[in-house]
């Protein structure tokens, strides 16, 4: 699953860690998703709204 959660979260010069830490998730799991494997959709919630975007911009982060 392709996603641009690393590109934006460099554009916000996060580290991985600290995005873990907004969104509640381990640094793996971070890792994990930025190389484009398959998460829960609540870990998805997360990161949407840790990278500051709402719901409705899913497609912005998580493109289908």
């Amino acid at each position: 699953m392709s996603n641009r959660v690393k590109e934006i979260r460099e554009s916000q010069l996060m580290s991985k860690a600290e995005l873990a830490r907004k969104a509640g998730v381990s640094p793996l799991t971070v890792d994990r998703i930025e190389r484009g494997e398959p998460c829960r959709m609540a870990t998805m919630r997360k990161i949407i709204f840790a990278l500051g975007f709402e719901l409705v911009d899913r497609e912005r982060v998580f493109p289908e």
